[in-house]
């Protein structure tokens, strides 16, 4: 049954009240080249319900994805496990319909949700203060830059070139249309040098921005640059595109960090074709006033019983729009509910796990490499990059890869566009096996 209820006579009569005869008048200003004629579309006769999920079933079928290939891809996005229970909670009614809880006293199921994710996101990354939440990484990192300026009263900041450059580029965004200068440190081989971070910095910085792993995986110690901060009166930022790696390595607050930010997708959240994803920001308590977004908070009501609230919402929905600390209108509650729950099901023992099988999997694959194909130096955590003699091979093992199911990795020039073309980023997870290793290198070996 099709659901249009105007009649002939009604749409005549609208057509009579826009003083035009037939409904082709309307697009009169088209010129009637571009029209399409009718009956020309050679449209297939009509399916049945049943015929057109048969139809489109056997279409998606041919979509190549982390559930059905071998997932060697990274750059910020990560092919975790979700537990099916994850998938069960956030499509409950209770949360999936629920939009930002304006009323307190109606929505103690989402707000204590966001409080259990706000405590065991600051507990991961070692921070004091969770905010839940942001839109994703990239405008997180831009979010950290703007909070330094107000913290600080100073208008420059320094970012490495080994932060993600969609990061960069985002943070680089935001900022072009404010007074300060933004100063990008080139980095070296596929790794983080903080002594040239250190050298840019200077009293006028407000903050430092650095990559932890950084872009290309690599894990460095960041007390030197706690140090220069420190000597500069500047904020440390520190960013992460998979914040599972704080179950193997120390956390950002460890270091001392004042702003850390990043991608929540590998807690729970799939890779989707690019999302939704999940925005991580945290910060120390003594700058809690200047974050963005909002923070729930645990109270008692008159009676003394426990009850959420939204202890602190400086966004521009919320108060005038001249007090606000960003114009992030909402946020990803959903899957901050999702990262809970993924949280919640692992615990520190499984985070643990996970990080550690999915460093140890990069340490298993560089061992098998052969001849012709080299690793970025220095240590990693899940992912780096593979230099191979030309362009032509590597794109000769991508196609081999691919046709033996699996995604082998990001071609870093696609990302990083002053990279050469023949570096391939490589990122593992808990998801590959000892046999997809295997597979990955005799489809290298045969493209060699």
């Amino acid at each position: 049954m099709r659901y249009l209820p105007h009649t002939d006579s009604d749409r005549q009569a609208m057509l009579d009240s826009m003083g035009v005869k037939q409904i082709m008048d309307l697009f009169a200003d088209i010129p009637g080249e571009f029209h399409t004629k009718l009956g020309s579309l050679d449209l297939p006769e009509a399916l049945s319900e049943a015929g057109i999920v048969k139809k489109f079933t056997k279409a998606a079928e041919k979509n190549r994805h982390a559930g059905n290939t071998r997932c060697f891809l990274g750059g910020g996005t990560y092919h975790h496990f979700v537990p099916a229970v994850v998938d069960y909670v956030v499509s409950r009614g209770e949360f999936l319909t629920a939009y930002t809880p304006y009323q307190p006293e109606i929505a103690q199921g989402t707000l204590q949700a966001l409080f259990e994710y706000q405590t065991m996101i600051a507990r991961l990354t070692g921070m004091e203060v969770s905010n839940a939440s942001m839109y994703e990484a990239a405008t997180a990192t831009a979010e950290a830059a703007l909070m330094a300026r107000r913290v600080t009263r100073k208008t420059r900041t320094v970012i490495a070139g080994s932060v993600n450059p969609r990061y960069r580029s985002v943070t680089e965004n935001y900022l072009s249309r404010l007074e300060g200068d933004y100063i990008e440190v080139p980095m070296g081989q596929h790794g983080t040098d903080l002594s040239q971070v250190i050298v840019a910095m200077d009293e006028q910085t407000a903050c430092v921005i650095v990559q932890y792993p950084d872009f290309y995986g690599s894990v460095y110690d960041l007390a030197s640059l706690r140090e220069a901060c420190d000597a500069n009166k500047c904020l440390m930022v520190v960013a992460f595109s998979d914040v599972s790696a704080f179950g193997l390595i120390e956390s950002p607050g460890a270091y001392g960090a004042d702003i850390a930010v990043g991608s929540g997708q590998a807690l729970g959240i799939p890779m989707a074709f690019g999302g939704p994803h999940l925005g991580i920001f945290t910060c120390k308590q003594k700058y809690v006033r200047q974050m963005p977004g909002r923070v729930c908070g645990l109270t008692t009501d008159a009676d003394g019983k426990r009850g959420f609230v939204l202890t602190l919402s400086t966004r521009e929905q919320h108060i005038r729009r001249e007090k606000a600390t960003s114009n992030i209108c909402s946020n990803q509650g959903l899957m901050c509910t999702a990262a809970a729950t993924y949280m919640t099901l692992m615990g520190d023992a499984g985070l643990e796990t996970i990080a550690n099988h999915s460093a140890a999997a990069l340490d298993l694959l560089v061992s098998k490499l052969p001849s012709g194909v080299v690793a970025a130096d220095g240590v990693r955590y899940n992912e780096t990059v593979l230099t191979f003699a030309s362009q032509e091979k590597r794109d000769a093992f991508i196609n081999e890869a691919r046709n033996n199911d699996i995604f082998a990795g990001i071609p870093l020039e696609t990302i990083e566009k002053s990279a050469e073309a023949k570096h391939l980023l490589v990122a593992t997870t808990e998801m590959i096996e000892e046999d997809d290793i295997n597979d990955y290198i005799a489809a290298m070996e045969v493209a060699l």
